[in-house]
């Protein structure tokens, strides 16, 4: 079921969105009533989520424009104005139900059933089919009384049918009644999803496929009269769609806990991505407080740390705080008085302030009891830890680290700061988990300390990187480190940019957290081992007991690693390793074979046909994982290579052209607009030229670090050589990209580049943005309409942003 949700502020709409993805919903988030209208236009949803008081266009009138429209969809208030009044013209606007603010999540997602059932033909609360059953109040599919565990796609799919029992979906309706439009899937991709769908179904003893495939359009619930038939006569046996059976399974590794509400457990999760952003908000009223106390209180923040307080409200309330909820309101009436209020009043303001810190402290320990304080909360960024015992050397980091997406927490040798030592670094440990860790190997006797912590980072599970840095330039103190699992060894003296730059390699190679293995063994406790071993280091292990079945599971698993066995029925391992090696889509994919044969000639055939190693039977754990840790590290560092740009670190001409194709296609298939835009980085050959090359490549550098940060995951960014670089936007228009690269300038201005004779300067860049279809409908055409764009602003004078392309 797809959710608009239209809400303005940034914790509950983030909140609130991955609860609801957390109970299987695709949710689409807009920050306004404008966009809120734009989305509703464009896309078809099953409910919308409506905040009253919205920017551009209030949620009332939203509503009556929607309803005059002739947009039936059911909408659901979200008001903090808990009034008689507020309601009933909510309701006569064409408002279905409402949800005052703070509202209780449990609540909130019993009205959305209730709405949805509603909106179905009073559909029942249970949906059956045979003897499988789906309960959307607790989100569980069981079937002969026994649970059965989908993933939230699977979940979506199936829901999907059984609510829709007579009509065929296509993969592109598919698409858009379970995806978000921040997530659009491939076609490939909705099959697979298929696919695993119909094999769990399979696999918990439910007779026959419930989804049938409507060769040409889509697919549909199979009707109750046609699985019976399927069932006396045999069924579609030509189906290439067809399930897995019970002993050729194959299975997606995935934790689930039985014990705890998956609400709850969804809440808290939540909650610690958010408590960062709440905690801004309750600093930015204490700082508001403070000059209010002194009377000098400006009405711009004011105004600020009176909305903050307000979305305190609601965001609080959301989180089970009806205290918190309570005194941000009343801090944002005392607010609404600013410098008018008498001195007692203000000294009470202080003291609501204080409260609301100890409430959202409290909040914190019942989500998260582990954590020792909300100062202590770790924010989305990497985190890098220090031990180094030159203070100077450690303050030159940590003002670099002001210029890189990086959290730091210092451990040097002063009696101001945090640790004084290695041993003292690992208290550090034991409160917040680094990214990554910059550790000094003295030359002293504390060098087997700072050696005895590389060794526990590197066993811990997963494991930390660790970069060692030393003066010394020993062989051996190098052979120590590569054995204890140091990732990097840098020799000083060194610059805090090379430093940087390396831990930021360190970062872009690290395991990705859902590496993605793939198992073919005839021995189901091998298989079971191998998913044992790997599903705590994070790694989604697929098993395939059937080699027969090894090129539909492999095209569903899409594995960065395959782990073979050597003698299986039918088709051996070596015969497969064959296969892929010559199949171009997995050539380079690496292969580790399990064998329990360790004669010469074997292994002279494993590695004839292909492989990269070898294990040999019975599985010694340590090994294994190593093995396979290494590899799923060097297959993704060789994929950097072959994909990022080695100085600024965004995709190659040939990454981001892919990428751009691909959500050209997308935006065409789904009448979707796509913004693209060419930045080119104004003077660098004076900037060479003046200052030298090494200069100018941290000018590029920095450009494009500033341009991962400010685009999105979904937003395509890429280096085409020289100083040029492009951007791809789904779903943006060309007001939208102009706005967005503005930012990006008014940022790029601001940084200050230093030399090397200390020397300090400023860049710009120039940038071009046009809009798809209107300026061409292939990038070729959209490319050539960009550079002319360019061009005219290089001639007007550079630094600035142009579109105006005459179509």
């Amino acid at each position: 079921m797809r959710i608009l949700l239209i809400e303005d502020d940034e914790v509950i709409a983030q909140s609130l969105a991955k609860s609801l993805r957390n109970q299987h919903y695709a949710v689409d988030i807009a920050k306004d009533g404008q966009e809120g209208w734009d989305f509703a236009d464009l896309f078809t949803y099953d409910l919308i989520l409506l905040d009253v008081l919205l920017p551009k266009l209030d949620g009332i009138s939203l509503c009556r424009r929607l309803r005059a429209s002739g947009n039936q969809t059911p909408i659901l208030l979200l008001t903090a104005q808990d009034t008689s009044k507020t309601k009933v013209i909510g309701l006569d606007a064409g408002a279905d139900d409402y949800v005052a603010k703070p509202f209780d999540f449990q609540e909130l997602l019993a009205r959305i059933r209730a709405l949805l059932r509603r909106s179905g033909s009073a559909l029942p609360p249970v949906l059956h089919w045979k003897n499988l059953q789906l309960d959307p109040s607790t989100c569980e599919v069981s079937c002969n009384g026994k649970l059965l565990h989908l993933t939230p796609k699977e979940y979506g799919l199936l829901e999907l049918f059984l609510r829709n029992n007579h009509r065929i979906f296509s993969c592109s309706a598919l698409i858009d009644h379970l995806w978000s439009f921040e997530e659009p899937p491939t076609e490939d991709t909705v099959r697979s999803h298929m696919k695993s769908l119909r094999q769990k179904l399979k696999a918990v003893g439910l007779g026959e496929d419930p989804v049938e495939t409507v060769y040409g359009i889509g697919y549909r619930l199979k009707p109750a009269e046609k699985e019976d038939a399927a069932t006396r006569g045999g069924g579609d046996t030509g189906n290439v769609n067809k399930s897995f059976s019970a002993s050729e399974r194959l299975n997606l590794s995935e934790s689930v806990s039985t014990n705890q509400n998956p609400v709850s457990t969804g809440i808290s999760k939540v909650w610690e991505e958010v408590v960062h952003k709440l905690e801004e908000r309750v600093v930015a009223i204490g700082q508001a407080s403070t000059i209010l106390l002194q009377g000098k209180l400006s009405e711009e923040m004011q105004s600020q740390a009176k909305l903050e307080a307000h979305k305190l409200v609601g965001s609080l309330g959301m989180f089970g705080s009806d205290e918190g909820s309570r005194l941000a309101q009343e801090i944002e009436s005392l607010l609404e008085k600013g410098n008018q209020l008498k001195p007692a009043t203000k000294q009470h303001l202080m003291q609501l302030v204080l409260a609301l810190r100890q409430e959202l402290q409290l909040l914190n320990f019942r989500y998260k009891p582990g954590l020792l304080s909300v100062n202590q909360l770790a924010n989305e960024r990497p985190s890098l830890l220090i031990v180094e015992h030159d203070r100077e050397f450690a303050q030159m980091l940590v003002r670099e680290t002001k210029n890189w997406d990086t959290r730091v927490r210092l451990a040097h040798a002063t009696r101001t700061q945090i640790a004084p030592n290695a041993i003292a670094a690992k208290e550090l440990l034991t409160q917040d988990c680094p990214d990554v860790v910059l550790l000094e190997l003295p030359s002293d006797e504390n060098a087997e300390n700072a050696l005895a912590l590389l060794a526990e980072l590197s066993n811990r599970i997963p494991a930390v990187p660790v970069i060692i840095m030393t003066e010394q330039n020993s062989l051996l103190d190098r052979v120590k480190v590569a054995r204890l699992g140091g990732r990097a060894v840098l020799q000083k003296p060194i610059s805090p940019t090379t430093v940087l730059e390396t831990v930021h390699q360190i970062l872009q190679y690290s395991l990705p957290t859902e590496a993605k293995v793939m198992v073919v063994d005839d021995d189901p406790q091998i298989l079971a081992a191998v998913q044992t071993l790997l599903v705590p280091w994070g790694v989604k292990v697929y098993t395939l007991d059937n080699p027969l079945r090894f090129l539909e599971a492999i095209a569903v698993a899409e594995p960065e690693l395959l782990i073979l066995d050597v003698e299986m029925p039918g088709i051996s391992g070596i015969e497969l390793c064959q296969v892929v090696r010559n199949e171009p889509r997995w050539s380079g994919l690496p292969i580790l074979f399990l064998t329990g044969h360790s004669d010469t000639i074997t292994k002279q055939q494993i590695f004839a046909a292909g492989a990269d190693d070898y294990i040999s039977k019975p599985i010694v754990e340590p090994e294994l994982i190593t093995r396979i840790l290494n590899r799923l590290e060097r297959s993704l560092a060789q994929r950097h290579l072959a994909e990022i740009d080695a100085l600024t670190f965004v995709s190659n001409r040939r990454k981001s052209t892919q990428d751009i194709e691909r959500q050209l296609a997308w935006s065409d298939r789904h009448h979707q607009s796509f913004c693209f835009a060419i930045v080119d980085l104004d003077n660098l050959k004076q900037i060479n030229h003046q200052h030298g090359h090494m200069i100018g490549d941290r000018v590029l550098s920095r450009l494009g670090q500033l341009l991962r940060q400010v685009f999105h995951t979904q937003d395509v960014v890429g280096r085409w050589g020289g100083t040029e670089f492009v951007v791809g936007m789904a779903g943006m228009n060309k007001s939208d990209g102009v706005r967005r690269l503005l930012e990006v300038l008014k940022s790029f201005r601001q940084i200050e580049f230093t030399t090397a004779n200390a020397q300090k300067f400023h860049a710009t860049f120039s940038a071009a943005v046009i809009e798809y279809p209107q300026a061409g409908n292939n990038l070729q055409a959209l490319y050539q309409s960009a550079d002319t764009v360019l061009e005219q602003a290089k001639i007007t004078g550079r630094n600035k942003v142009l579109s105006n392309y005459k179509y």
